[in-house]
């Protein structure tokens, strides 16, 4: 069985999708999200529950401090690990999760590490956001490169950062970079892509599961966060969606309803912009809203997975 990989755009229906395929084909969940990365960071990060980790095995879950530095390259190789791992066991890997730059990075085999890191430069781009704010050092970036700042919300600090890095320090935009390093995509992976018809029965789907995380403590998780340091200016964390809305909450500087309001909309415009990026991937697509139910979902998966084993 070749890996198979399920991308999408949040509150799809990834998870319980790949939940589905792993009991069907006695595989392993390998993540594809950049936050569930990071220990501590639970409710916020939709991560998989214990009970649900305990029936299937996952990868690339809870193995950093949300103040470490984890970058695409490092996601390449661990993935790829973890694939080798899986498979050389005899199981089936399912790779899952709508962080679209890790999916690109494994199906292309990109490499970001090969562009050297230059900490001044770093130190003084997080510096001029944090005088100048968020909108004025993305303008920066699409001054040197207008199609990477299309593609890079301005709130996505550590992308904008590495973005103008890769230009300063390469003498290429990243979208040069991206178009010289671009390679033939893997023909080794199976790729479902979960999309929707009527984009307004996803956005209630973002809207439930946002009371639902708020609901289940996500407030005290993000004070825990802050008072220890994880959010603090800088790290991935402190701009992930979910957790930045609330800062301003737990800083005095708004209503919690308007930090939530706040949460809803930052979460309906990223799967805005997931369903742009991975529309212009092949491989098989499953729209969620034509399916009665998850288990019709899954049926049409497994179709999908043995026609195209064929």
């Amino acid at each position: 069985m070749i890996p198979i990989a399920i991308a999408g755009p949040t509150a799809s229906g990834k998870s319980a999708l790949a939940l589905g395929l792993c009991r069907a084909l006695d595989g392993e969940i390998v993540s594809l999200d950049s936050m569930q990365i990071y220990r501590t960071l639970d409710i916020g990060t939709a991560k998989p529950t214990p009970a649900e980790r305990a029936g299937v095995p996952h990868h690339l879950i809870d193995i950093c401090e949300p103040t470490d530095k984890f970058s695409a390259a490092d996601f390449t190789a661990a993935a790829n690990d973890a694939v080798s791992d899986i498979l050389s066991r005899g199981k089936t890997p399912v790779l899952c999760g709508g962080t679209g730059l890790y999916l690109d990075s494994f199906l292309r085999r990109r490499d970001y590490g090969d562009v050297a890191v230059d900490e001044n430069l770093r130190r003084e781009l997080f510096a001029f956001a944090e005088q100048n704010g968020n909108a004025a050092l993305h303008g920066m970036l699409k001054a040197l490169d207008p199609n990477a700042a299309e593609a890079i919300h301005e709130n996505n600090v550590k992308r904008v950062v590495r973005a103008i890095e890769i230009c300063k320090t390469t003498g290429m935009t990243k979208t040069e970079w991206d178009k010289a390093a671009d390679s033939a995509p893997r023909d080794d992976v199976f790729l479902i892509v979960l999309d929707f018809d009527d984009r307004e029965k996803l956005y209630s789907k973002i809207e439930r599961r946002v009371d639902k995380m708020i609901e289940d403590g996500l407030v005290d998780e993000a004070r825990s966060a802050l008072e220890t340091g994880a959010l603090n200016a800088g790290t991935t964390a402190s701009q992930a969606i979910g957790y930045k809305e609330l800062i301003q909450y737990l800083r005095g500087e708004c209503s919690l309803n308007d930090a939530v309001e706040q949460l809803k909309t930052a979460t309906r415009h990223y799967a805005k912009r997931q369903l742009t990026w991975f529309r212009r991937y092949g491989g098989c697509r499953l729209y969620v809203d034509r399916c009665e139910s998850s288990g019709e979902l899954l049926s049409a998966a497994l179709d999908a997975i043995k026609e195209g084993g064929k």
